[in-house]
């Protein structure tokens, strides 16, 4: 006899938060970005300065990013605490050039900031559900694949697109198939504000 009556339910689920701030870059902001050193950084270049946003020309956009950090907060963590960015930094993905793996290292939120043109063909943010070496690699058929099996999902980026994700997520980009180069700054944050609790003796400010 064939079972019908069953369900499938989500206990967990890994947020991707995505807010457009075209609003707060400036045209002298974007040349301000492209003018910055930038270094060998394993196949890419990574900028020399690595805490970006607190140059006064970042201003605007570092507040923009800050309103999002509010809202994420607030609306998708569901805490009184805030997130504040610590480092930021740009990065160029010449063509051929991609981003290995990796995920960040104390950070709580870290994201991606996509402040000018994007080149097309446009290179995808790959994200894997595995943060450790898979032993036994269980692979869904393509029609089968949903939020419980998929081994990684994809995003796609926009101009002016801030996207937001949990810092241990394991994730790369793909190699830039066009002829000019792929810019984007990344950021880490951290919390600061008062857990646990007194009574409870697991009381921790963070300033």
């Amino acid at each position: 006899m064939a079972i019908e009556n069953y369900e499938v339910q989500a206990l967990f689920a890994e947020p991707i938060f995505r807010g457009d701030i075209g609003h707060a870059i400036s045209a002298e902001q974007v040349e301000f970005i492209k003018n910055q050193k930038m270094l060998t950084n394993q196949v890419n270049l990574i900028s020399e300065n690595l805490y970006l946003f607190e140059e006064p020309e970042m201003k605007s956009i570092k507040d923009a990013i800050q309103e999002l950090l509010d809202l994420y907060t607030r609306e998708v963590m569901g805490i009184p605490q805030k997130l504040y960015v610590t480092q930021s930094w740009c990065l160029t993905n010449e063509p051929e050039v991609g981003m290995h793996g990796h995920s960040h290292s104390n950070s709580m939120i870290s994201g991606s900031l996509y402040f000018t043109d994007l080149p097309v063909p446009v290179a995808k943010m790959v994200f894997d559900r595995h943060k450790t070496y898979q032993q036994i690699e269980l692979i869904p058929d393509d029609d089968k694949k949903n939020i419980y099996n998929a081994p990684m999902n994809v995003i796609t980026p926009r101009k002016n697109e801030v996207l937001l994700f949990p810092s241990g997520l394991q994730h790369f980009v793909e190699p830039n198939q066009s002829m000019i180069p792929r810019h984007s700054i990344a950021f880490n944050t951290f919390l600061k504000g008062k857990l646990g609790d007194y009574r409870d003796v697991s009381e921790l400010t963070l300033a």
